[in-house]
C-alpha cells in the first residue's frame, strides 16, 4: 500500500489525498514494475518484469497492439504516444507514475462529475470504470478536454471531492452501449489494440 507521505509528495495536488487513496486502492498496484496487458477481455500472460528495463521492454513490445497498463496507478502506457520508442522510464518510477496517473485520473473524474452535475455517489465509481476501460459516455475519455474545477458540493461550498447522494442519475452510455467506435479511435493504434489479434507476436504463456 502506498503511504500517505508518498501520496503527499507525488500525487497531483488538485486531487484530495482521500480521493487519491481510494483511486490507487481500487485500480492500482503496490509494485511500480507491474505491467498488465489485455486483448479484449483476455489478459495476456507474460513473465513479471524484475527490473525497470525489463518492464519498459515489455511495455514497448505491446503498446500499439494491446491495452497496456503500467505501474502504481496502472497508467495507460499508450496514451499520447505515437512511437513506442518515445515511451519514458518514468512509467515505472513510483513517484512519477503516481504524478501522471493522478493527474490523468483527476481529469477523468472531473469529466464524469460534470456529466452528473455534482460529485454524486455514482461519479467516483463511474470514473474508476472509465479509467479501466478508457471510455465514458461512448467517448475515449483520455482524449476529452478537461472541464476544469468541479462544481461545489451541496451544503459545503468549495468542498467538491467528497461524493454526495443525488438520487438515481441515469447511467452514461459506455463503449459497449454505443456500438462501434468512431473512426478516430479505430485509426489510433493506442486505442485499437484491444481488437488486434496478438497471436502473430507470441501471445500466451511465456516459454
Amino acid at each position: 500500500m502506498i503511504d500517505a507521505a508518498t501520496i503527499h509528495q507525488c500525487a497531483d495536488p488538485v486531487l484530495k489525498p482521500a480521493i487519491v487513496k481510494k483511486f490507487i486502492r481500487a485500480v492500482g498496484s503496490p509494485d511500480p514494475l507491474t505491467v498488465t496487458i489485455r486483448a479484449g477481455n483476455r489478459v495476456v500472460l507474460v513473465s513479471p518484469p524484475k527490473t525497470p528495463d525489463q518492464a519498459m521492454a515489455l511495455v514497448r513490445r505491446y503498446v500499439g497492439h494491446a491495452m497496456v497498463r503500467v505501474g502504481v496507478t496502472q497508467y495507460p502506457a499508450g496514451f499520447g504516444v505515437i512511437d513506442a520508442g518515445a515511451l519514458k522510464p518514468d512509467l515505472v518510477d513510483a513517484c512519477a507514475n503516481i504524478k501522471m496517473g493522478t493527474a490523468l485520473f483527476g481529469k477523468v473524474y472531473r469529466i464524469v462529475v460534470k456529466w452528473y452535475g455534482t460529485p454524486a455517489d455514482q461519479a467516483f465509481g463511474d470514473a474508476l470504470e472509465a479509467w479501466k476501460t478508457g471510455y465514458f459516455d461512448g467517448k475515449y475519455v483520455f482524449d476529452e478536454p478537461d472541464p476544469g474545477s468541479l462544481p461545489p458540493r451541496k451544503g459545503t461550498p468549495g468542498d467538491s471531492d467528497q461524493p454526495v447522494k443525488t438520487g438515481d442519475a441515469p447511467k452514461p452510455a459506455t463503449s459497449a452501449d454505443s456500438g462501434a467506435q468512431p473512426a478516430k479511435e479505430r485509426d489510433d493504434p493506442n486505442k485499437a489494440g484491444i481488437r488486434i489479434d496478438l497471436t502473430s507476436i507470441g501471445v500466451g504463456k511465456p516459454k
